[in-house]
């Protein structure tokens, strides 16, 4: 089986989704169990952590899905570790998406407090897997602080645009091998999914997408299918593509 491994941890799904935006609780759980996902992630800042109230977790059984905390809404390297180590310790996981906002308009990270964050975090024993720029030189950095991911965006958070770059998706594929390459935020349709996976992410994590589609519940179950359809079209290898055409049913060796 094609398994996504993630800090020695393997999982069947490819798919990674978030909990926000949706109109309530019941459509979380059904657009999550629609996407086939494994990995759910929860933002540290929205669970009500002590339970005397509904919470999100109340939607999402932590036997069936991996929860991964998330630091949303940090604007720092101390506040994303705070948060990280607030999540761990009311017991939601040791694991956590480090994200760290740099501007507030465009939601774009701050790449240098997401590496000092993400350097700490790995000390203090986290399997960290940031949110970061499409740069390459970024991504290296981030590796060598210890991440178990690299999770570039392919637009800004909540756009639906897309890949937007698509050679810079194609350059980390060729750079990062060691650990995965999962493209986070940017997705608005299946399709932008399955161009994820075909030009050689590991994995595809996306929130807005589903919840803010008309039909939640259906766009999630679409997800699952393109990111399958993509990652098959990547192993399976595109054919060239050429300028003229080639007939289908060469008249080679044809007898007239």
């Amino acid at each position: 089986m094609d398994e996504l491994v993630i800090a020695g941890r393997a999982f069947t799904s490819r798919l990674i989704v978030g909990t926000g935006k949706y109109k309530n609780g019941e459509q979380t759980r059904l657009a999550i169990e629609a996407s086939g996902s494994e990995i759910v992630t929860v933002a540290v800042r929205r669970v009500n952590l002590d339970r005397s109230k509904e919470s999100l977790l109340d939607f999402i059984d932590p036997q069936r899905y991996f929860l991964l905390p998330n630091t949303a809404g940090c604007y720092s390297a101390d506040e994303a570790v705070r948060a990280a180590l607030l999540g761990r310790e009311v017991g939601l996981s040791d694991w956590v998406k480090v994200e760290v906002i740099g501007d507030q308009k465009t939601l774009f990270p701050d790449v240098q407090a997401t590496i000092e964050a993400t350097r700490i975090l790995v000390k203090e024993g986290f399997t960290v897997l940031p949110y970061t720029s499409d740069d390459v030189v970024v991504a290296k950095r981030l590796l060598d602080a210890g991440a178990s991911a690299i999770m570039p965006l392919g637009a800004p958070i909540g756009s639906g645009l897309g890949i937007q770059n698509s050679a810079s998706i194609r350059i980390l594929r060729e750079m990062i091998t060691d650990v995965p390459l999962i493209v986070d935020a940017g997705v608005g349709t299946a399709s932008d999914a399955t161009v994820a996976m075909e030009l050689g992410a590991d994995a595809v994590l996306m929130n807005t997408a589903i919840a803010n589609a008309e039909d939640p519940v259906l766009m999630a179950e679409a997800m699952h299918h393109a990111v399958i359809a993509g990652r098959s079209a990547y192993l399976a290898g595109r054919m060239p593509k050429k300028l003229y055409a080639t007939a289908s049913s060469p008249l080679e060796g044809v007898v007239r």
